[in-house]
Protein backbone atom coordinates (compact mmCIF):
# COMPACT_ATOMS: atom_id res chain seq x y z
CA UNK A 1 0.00 0.00 0.00
CA UNK A 2 1.57 3.29 -1.14
CA UNK A 3 1.72 6.13 1.38
CA UNK A 4 2.68 9.74 0.75
CA UNK A 5 5.59 11.20 2.73
CA UNK A 6 3.17 13.02 5.00
CA UNK A 7 1.19 9.83 5.60
CA UNK A 8 4.43 7.98 6.44
CA UNK A 9 5.28 10.67 8.98
CA UNK A 10 1.86 10.23 10.59
CA UNK A 11 2.39 6.48 10.72
CA UNK A 12 5.79 7.05 12.37
CA UNK A 13 4.19 9.25 15.05
CA UNK A 14 5.56 12.61 13.91
CA UNK A 15 2.06 14.15 13.90
CA UNK A 16 1.04 12.93 17.33
CA UNK A 17 -0.23 9.72 18.92
CA UNK A 18 -3.86 10.06 17.80
CA UNK A 19 -2.89 10.43 14.15
CA UNK A 20 -0.41 7.57 14.44
CA UNK A 21 -3.06 5.21 15.85
CA UNK A 22 -5.51 6.32 13.17
CA UNK A 23 -3.00 5.69 10.41
CA UNK A 24 -2.24 2.24 11.79
CA UNK A 25 -5.94 1.39 11.67
CA UNK A 26 -6.36 2.65 8.11
CA UNK A 27 -3.17 1.03 6.79
CA UNK A 28 -4.02 -2.31 8.38
CA UNK A 29 -7.53 -2.14 6.91
CA UNK A 30 -6.17 -1.20 3.50
CA UNK A 31 -3.66 -4.04 3.50
CA UNK A 32 -6.34 -6.51 4.59
CA UNK A 33 -8.56 -5.62 1.62
CA UNK A 34 -5.86 -5.00 -1.00
CA UNK A 35 -6.06 -1.19 -1.18
CA UNK A 36 -3.25 0.54 -3.04
CA UNK A 37 -3.51 3.95 -1.36
CA UNK A 38 -5.53 6.24 0.88
CA UNK A 39 -8.02 8.61 -0.76
CA UNK A 40 -9.56 11.84 0.59
CA UNK A 41 -13.13 11.66 1.90
CA UNK A 42 -15.55 14.56 2.22
CA UNK A 43 -17.21 13.42 5.44
CA UNK A 44 -17.23 10.73 8.11
CA UNK A 45 -20.16 9.37 10.10
CA UNK A 46 -19.36 7.47 13.27
CA UNK A 47 -21.17 4.68 15.06
CA UNK A 48 -20.06 3.50 18.49
CA UNK A 49 -21.77 6.31 20.37
CA UNK A 50 -24.46 4.89 22.64
CA UNK A 51 -23.28 4.04 26.14
CA UNK A 52 -25.57 0.99 26.12
CA UNK A 53 -23.48 -0.62 23.36
CA UNK A 54 -20.12 1.08 23.88
CA UNK A 55 -19.81 0.44 27.63
CA UNK A 56 -16.91 1.62 29.77
CA UNK A 57 -14.00 -0.02 27.93
CA UNK A 58 -14.02 2.30 24.93
CA UNK A 59 -14.25 5.48 27.00
CA UNK A 60 -10.59 5.22 27.94
CA UNK A 61 -9.62 4.85 24.27
CA UNK A 62 -11.63 7.92 23.28
CA UNK A 63 -10.08 9.87 26.13
CA UNK A 64 -6.59 8.82 25.01
CA UNK A 65 -7.29 9.94 21.44
CA UNK A 66 -8.51 13.29 22.76
CA UNK A 67 -5.45 13.75 24.96
CA UNK A 68 -3.29 12.60 22.06
CA UNK A 69 -4.35 15.56 19.94
CA UNK A 70 -7.04 13.92 17.82
CA UNK A 71 -9.02 16.42 15.73
CA UNK A 72 -11.41 15.72 12.89
CA UNK A 73 -10.06 16.97 9.56
CA UNK A 74 -13.39 16.72 7.72
CA UNK A 75 -17.09 17.13 8.47
CA UNK A 76 -17.80 14.33 10.94
CA UNK A 77 -21.04 13.39 12.67
CA UNK A 78 -22.24 10.94 15.33
CA UNK A 79 -24.85 8.19 15.38
CA UNK A 80 -27.66 8.17 18.01
CA UNK A 81 -26.90 7.98 21.72
CA UNK A 82 -28.80 6.28 24.54
CA UNK A 83 -30.62 9.45 25.64
CA UNK A 84 -32.72 12.24 24.20
CA UNK A 85 -32.22 15.79 25.61
CA UNK A 86 -35.17 15.73 28.01
CA UNK A 87 -37.59 12.78 28.21
CA UNK A 88 -35.30 9.77 28.80
CA UNK A 89 -32.85 11.76 30.91
CA UNK A 90 -35.55 11.77 33.61
CA UNK A 91 -36.22 8.04 33.42
CA UNK A 92 -32.79 6.47 33.82
CA UNK A 93 -30.11 6.61 36.50
CA UNK A 94 -27.63 9.47 36.72
CA UNK A 95 -24.59 7.19 36.21
CA UNK A 96 -25.73 6.13 32.74
CA UNK A 97 -26.44 9.73 31.75
CA UNK A 98 -23.05 10.90 32.99
CA UNK A 99 -21.23 8.17 31.07
CA UNK A 100 -23.18 8.93 27.90
CA UNK A 101 -22.50 12.66 28.29
CA UNK A 102 -18.78 11.93 28.71
CA UNK A 103 -18.68 9.93 25.48
CA UNK A 104 -20.35 12.73 23.54
CA UNK A 105 -18.04 15.32 25.15
CA UNK A 106 -14.94 13.35 24.16
CA UNK A 107 -16.09 13.17 20.55
CA UNK A 108 -16.96 16.88 20.60
CA UNK A 109 -13.47 17.74 21.87
CA UNK A 110 -12.17 16.03 18.73
CA UNK A 111 -14.29 18.45 16.64
CA UNK A 112 -16.84 15.77 15.75
CA UNK A 113 -20.37 17.11 15.44
CA UNK A 114 -22.73 15.50 18.02
CA UNK A 115 -25.59 15.33 15.51
CA UNK A 116 -26.62 12.01 17.14
CA UNK A 117 -28.63 10.77 14.17
CA UNK A 118 -28.51 7.79 11.82
CA UNK A 119 -29.64 10.03 8.92
CA UNK A 120 -26.76 12.52 8.50
CA UNK A 121 -27.83 13.05 4.88
CA UNK A 122 -30.77 15.17 6.12
CA UNK A 123 -28.31 17.60 7.73
CA UNK A 124 -26.04 17.85 4.70
CA UNK A 125 -26.66 15.84 1.56
CA UNK A 126 -23.47 14.45 -0.04
CA UNK A 127 -22.99 15.19 -3.71
CA UNK A 128 -23.13 12.41 -6.26
CA UNK A 129 -19.73 10.77 -6.64
CA UNK A 130 -18.30 12.11 -3.38
CA UNK A 131 -16.21 9.68 -1.33
CA UNK A 132 -17.30 9.27 2.29
CA UNK A 133 -16.34 7.17 5.33
CA UNK A 134 -19.65 6.28 6.99
CA UNK A 135 -20.23 3.56 9.58
CA UNK A 136 -24.03 3.46 10.03
CA UNK A 137 -25.20 0.64 7.75
CA UNK A 138 -28.56 2.18 6.82
CA UNK A 139 -26.89 5.51 6.02
CA UNK A 140 -24.19 3.78 3.95
CA UNK A 141 -26.66 1.97 1.69
CA UNK A 142 -28.84 5.09 1.35
CA UNK A 143 -25.85 7.26 0.44
CA UNK A 144 -24.62 4.80 -2.19
CA UNK A 145 -27.98 3.80 -3.66
CA UNK A 146 -30.21 6.88 -3.40
CA UNK A 147 -27.71 9.75 -3.31
CA UNK A 148 -24.99 8.29 -5.55
CA UNK A 149 -22.16 8.87 -3.08
CA UNK A 150 -19.33 6.36 -2.59
CA UNK A 151 -18.70 4.81 0.83
CA UNK A 152 -17.80 1.47 2.28
CA UNK A 153 -19.55 0.16 5.35
CA UNK A 154 -16.96 1.31 7.85
CA UNK A 155 -16.52 -0.08 11.33
CA UNK A 156 -16.51 2.25 14.33
CA UNK A 157 -12.68 2.40 14.61
CA UNK A 158 -12.07 2.95 10.89
CA UNK A 159 -14.73 5.67 10.59
CA UNK A 160 -13.18 7.47 13.57
CA UNK A 161 -9.70 7.07 12.08
CA UNK A 162 -10.94 8.43 8.74
CA UNK A 163 -12.46 11.43 10.52
CA UNK A 164 -9.13 12.25 12.20
CA UNK A 165 -7.02 11.73 9.06
CA UNK A 166 -9.53 12.81 6.39
CA UNK A 167 -8.82 9.75 4.27
CA UNK A 168 -9.81 6.10 3.83
CA UNK A 169 -8.34 3.12 1.91
CA UNK A 170 -9.45 2.85 -1.75
CA UNK A 171 -11.05 -0.58 -1.71
CA UNK A 172 -14.56 -1.98 -2.03
CA UNK A 173 -17.31 0.44 -3.07
CA UNK A 174 -14.74 3.21 -3.59
CA UNK A 175 -13.72 1.39 -6.79
CA UNK A 176 -16.01 1.59 -9.83
CA UNK A 177 -15.51 -2.08 -10.68
CA UNK A 178 -17.05 -3.09 -7.35
CA UNK A 179 -20.13 -0.94 -7.88
CA UNK A 180 -21.46 -3.02 -10.75
CA UNK A 181 -24.61 -5.08 -10.08
CA UNK A 182 -24.03 -8.82 -9.84
CA UNK A 183 -27.56 -10.09 -9.17
CA UNK A 184 -30.90 -9.20 -10.76
CA UNK A 185 -33.95 -9.02 -8.47
CA UNK A 186 -37.24 -9.31 -10.34
CA UNK A 187 -40.08 -8.12 -8.09
CA UNK A 188 -43.38 -9.65 -9.12
CA UNK A 189 -45.38 -8.23 -6.23
CA UNK A 190 -46.98 -4.93 -5.35
CA UNK A 191 -46.23 -3.13 -2.10
CA UNK A 192 -48.92 -1.80 0.21
CA UNK A 193 -46.73 0.12 2.64
CA UNK A 194 -43.25 0.99 3.86
CA UNK A 195 -43.13 -1.96 6.27
CA UNK A 196 -43.31 -4.35 3.32
CA UNK A 197 -40.34 -2.62 1.65
CA UNK A 198 -38.38 -3.16 4.86
CA UNK A 199 -39.49 -6.79 5.08
CA UNK A 200 -38.32 -7.36 1.52
CA UNK A 201 -34.98 -5.85 2.53
CA UNK A 202 -34.62 -8.27 5.45
CA UNK A 203 -35.53 -11.21 3.18
CA UNK A 204 -33.03 -10.19 0.51
CA UNK A 205 -30.22 -9.32 2.92
CA UNK A 206 -30.14 -12.93 4.12
CA UNK A 207 -29.93 -14.15 0.53
CA UNK A 208 -27.68 -11.55 -1.07
CA UNK A 209 -24.99 -11.31 1.65
CA UNK A 210 -22.75 -8.58 0.14
CA UNK A 211 -23.91 -8.76 -3.49
CA UNK A 212 -25.02 -5.65 -5.42
CA UNK A 213 -28.60 -6.11 -6.65
CA UNK A 214 -30.33 -4.42 -9.57
CA UNK A 215 -34.11 -4.30 -9.18
CA UNK A 216 -36.98 -4.37 -11.60
CA UNK A 217 -40.63 -4.14 -10.61
CA UNK A 218 -40.29 -1.50 -7.87
CA UNK A 219 -43.14 0.74 -8.98
CA UNK A 220 -42.37 4.35 -8.08
CA UNK A 221 -41.12 3.81 -4.53
CA UNK A 222 -40.72 6.95 -2.44
CA UNK A 223 -37.30 7.80 -1.06
CA UNK A 224 -38.66 6.82 2.37
CA UNK A 225 -39.61 3.41 0.95
CA UNK A 226 -36.09 3.03 -0.44
CA UNK A 227 -34.69 4.01 2.95
CA UNK A 228 -36.61 1.15 4.59
CA UNK A 229 -35.64 -1.29 1.82
CA UNK A 230 -31.97 -0.46 2.17
CA UNK A 231 -32.02 -0.52 5.97
CA UNK A 232 -33.50 -4.01 5.83
CA UNK A 233 -30.90 -5.36 3.43
CA UNK A 234 -28.05 -3.83 5.44
CA UNK A 235 -29.42 -5.28 8.70
CA UNK A 236 -29.72 -8.94 7.72
CA UNK A 237 -26.83 -8.92 5.23
CA UNK A 238 -23.85 -6.84 4.15
CA UNK A 239 -25.35 -5.12 1.13
CA UNK A 240 -23.95 -1.60 0.76
CA UNK A 241 -25.38 -0.66 -2.65
CA UNK A 242 -28.41 -1.42 -4.78
CA UNK A 243 -29.92 -0.11 -8.01
CA UNK A 244 -33.66 0.46 -7.82
CA UNK A 245 -34.03 0.84 -11.57
CA UNK A 246 -33.27 -1.92 -14.07
CA UNK A 247 -29.86 -1.81 -15.69
CA UNK A 248 -28.99 -3.17 -19.15
CA UNK A 249 -26.74 -5.97 -17.80
CA UNK A 250 -29.70 -7.87 -16.35
CA UNK A 251 -29.58 -10.67 -18.94
CA UNK A 252 -26.08 -11.59 -17.80
CA UNK A 253 -26.88 -11.75 -14.09
CA UNK A 254 -28.13 -14.37 -11.70
CA UNK A 255 -31.87 -13.71 -11.21
CA UNK A 256 -33.92 -13.79 -8.02
CA UNK A 257 -37.71 -13.54 -8.29
CA UNK A 258 -39.79 -12.03 -5.48
CA UNK A 259 -43.49 -12.83 -5.17
CA UNK A 260 -46.15 -11.51 -2.81
CA UNK A 261 -45.85 -14.61 -0.62
CA UNK A 262 -42.15 -13.92 -0.07
CA UNK A 263 -42.89 -10.47 1.31
CA UNK A 264 -45.74 -11.73 3.48
CA UNK A 265 -43.61 -14.52 4.87
CA UNK A 266 -40.75 -12.12 5.57
CA UNK A 267 -43.05 -9.68 7.37
CA UNK A 268 -44.67 -12.48 9.36
CA UNK A 269 -41.28 -13.84 10.34
CA UNK A 270 -40.37 -10.52 11.92
CA UNK A 271 -43.33 -10.67 14.33
CA UNK A 272 -42.82 -12.42 17.65
CA UNK A 273 -46.11 -11.37 19.27
CA UNK A 274 -49.75 -10.55 18.59
CA UNK A 275 -50.21 -8.87 21.97
CA UNK A 276 -51.10 -5.17 22.26
CA UNK A 277 -47.92 -3.08 22.41
CA UNK A 278 -46.55 -1.22 25.43
CA UNK A 279 -44.61 1.01 23.05
CA UNK A 280 -45.17 2.03 19.43
CA UNK A 281 -41.96 3.20 17.79
CA UNK A 282 -41.53 5.10 14.52
CA UNK A 283 -38.15 6.31 13.32
CA UNK A 284 -35.58 3.66 12.46
CA UNK A 285 -33.83 5.04 10.49
CA UNK A 286 -34.64 8.48 11.93
CA UNK A 287 -37.75 10.04 10.45
CA UNK A 288 -37.68 12.40 7.50
CA UNK A 289 -39.78 15.56 7.56
CA UNK A 290 -42.38 13.78 5.45
CA UNK A 291 -42.54 10.83 7.83
CA UNK A 292 -43.10 13.12 10.83
CA UNK A 293 -45.84 14.85 8.84
CA UNK A 294 -47.50 11.50 8.10
CA UNK A 295 -47.59 10.62 11.80
CA UNK A 296 -49.08 14.02 12.63
CA UNK A 297 -51.77 13.67 9.96
CA UNK A 298 -52.88 10.35 11.46
CA UNK A 299 -52.97 11.80 14.99
CA UNK A 300 -54.59 15.16 14.30
CA UNK A 301 -57.58 15.64 16.60
CA UNK A 302 -56.95 12.28 18.28
CA UNK A 303 -55.91 11.24 21.79
CA UNK A 304 -53.73 8.29 22.70
CA UNK A 305 -54.92 5.84 25.33
CA UNK A 306 -52.92 5.44 28.53
CA UNK A 307 -51.84 1.86 28.02
CA UNK A 308 -49.27 2.60 25.31
CA UNK A 309 -46.50 5.09 24.57
CA UNK A 310 -45.61 6.48 21.15
CA UNK A 311 -42.04 7.44 20.31
CA UNK A 312 -41.24 9.17 17.04
CA UNK A 313 -37.47 9.46 16.70
CA UNK A 314 -35.76 11.94 14.40
CA UNK A 315 -32.80 14.32 14.28
CA UNK A 316 -32.82 17.75 15.89
CA UNK A 317 -32.43 19.18 12.40
CA UNK A 318 -35.68 17.60 11.19
CA UNK A 319 -37.51 18.26 14.46
CA UNK A 320 -36.89 21.99 14.13
CA UNK A 321 -38.28 22.00 10.60
CA UNK A 322 -41.28 19.91 11.67
CA UNK A 323 -42.38 22.02 14.65
CA UNK A 324 -46.06 22.24 13.66
CA UNK A 325 -46.22 18.47 13.17
CA UNK A 326 -44.38 17.85 16.42
CA UNK A 327 -46.97 19.96 18.24
CA UNK A 328 -49.80 17.83 16.83
CA UNK A 329 -48.09 14.58 17.87
CA UNK A 330 -47.34 15.81 21.37
CA UNK A 331 -50.85 17.23 21.88
CA UNK A 332 -52.14 13.74 21.13
CA UNK A 333 -49.85 12.32 23.82
CA UNK A 334 -46.90 11.11 21.75
CA UNK A 335 -43.21 11.90 22.22
CA UNK A 336 -40.98 13.19 19.43
CA UNK A 337 -37.46 12.28 20.56
CA UNK A 338 -34.09 13.33 19.17
CA UNK A 339 -30.58 11.95 19.59
CA UNK A 340 -31.68 8.38 20.36
CA UNK A 341 -33.42 5.21 19.17
CA UNK A 342 -35.05 2.23 20.89
CA UNK A 343 -32.25 -0.03 19.68
CA UNK A 344 -29.58 1.89 21.63
CA UNK A 345 -31.40 2.53 24.90
CA UNK A 346 -32.71 0.39 27.76
CA UNK A 347 -36.43 0.20 26.96
CA UNK A 348 -36.91 -3.03 28.90
CA UNK A 349 -35.90 -1.13 32.04
CA UNK A 350 -38.88 1.15 31.39
CA UNK A 351 -41.25 -1.81 31.59
CA UNK A 352 -41.60 -2.34 27.85
CA UNK A 353 -42.32 -5.97 27.00
CA UNK A 354 -43.97 -5.61 23.58
CA UNK A 355 -43.09 -3.20 20.79
CA UNK A 356 -44.91 -2.35 17.57
CA UNK A 357 -43.02 -0.65 14.77
CA UNK A 358 -43.15 -0.01 11.02
CA UNK A 359 -39.37 -0.53 10.81
CA UNK A 360 -38.23 -3.97 9.66
CA UNK A 361 -34.74 -3.11 10.91
CA UNK A 362 -36.09 -2.59 14.43
CA UNK A 363 -38.20 -5.74 14.23
CA UNK A 364 -35.09 -7.68 13.15
CA UNK A 365 -32.80 -6.41 15.94
CA UNK A 366 -35.04 -5.63 18.93
CA UNK A 367 -35.81 -9.18 20.12
CA UNK A 368 -32.08 -9.72 20.74
CA UNK A 369 -30.83 -6.21 21.51
CA UNK A 370 -33.78 -5.26 23.73
CA UNK A 371 -34.99 -8.73 24.79
CA UNK A 372 -38.61 -7.90 23.99
CA UNK A 373 -41.36 -9.12 21.66
CA UNK A 374 -42.01 -7.20 18.45
CA UNK A 375 -44.81 -6.75 15.93
CA UNK A 376 -44.11 -5.29 12.48
CA UNK A 377 -46.99 -3.24 11.05
CA UNK A 378 -47.53 -0.37 8.61
CA UNK A 379 -47.64 3.18 9.96
CA UNK A 380 -51.44 3.43 9.93
CA UNK A 381 -51.82 0.28 12.05
CA UNK A 382 -49.09 1.43 14.42
CA UNK A 383 -50.81 4.74 15.06
CA UNK A 384 -54.21 3.07 15.36
CA UNK A 385 -52.78 0.97 18.20
CA UNK A 386 -52.10 4.15 20.19
CA UNK A 387 -55.41 5.96 19.71
CA UNK A 388 -57.89 6.23 22.55
CA UNK A 389 -60.95 4.09 22.00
Amino acid sequence: MHLTKDEEKMLDGEHGWANQVSMKILVRLGELFGATQLIPVQSAHLSGVSYKHLGDASIDFLAALTEGGGKAQILSTLNPSSFDPSYLTKRYGRERLEKQSLIIDLYSRMSINPALTCTPYYLRTPEEGQHLAWAESSAVIYANSVLGAWTNREGSPSALAAALIGKTPNYGIHQAANRQPNVFVKVEASFKNEAEYGALGIHLGKTLKNKVPSFSGLRNPSIDDLKQLGAGMASSGMTALFYHKTRSEKDKLETISIETKDIKEAASGLCTTTESPDLVFIGCPHCSLNEVKNVANLLEGKKMHKGVELWVCTSRHVREKAKKYVDIIERAGGHVLCDTCVLVTWIKDLGVQTLMTNSAKTAFYAPNLNEIDVALAPLEKCIQATIER
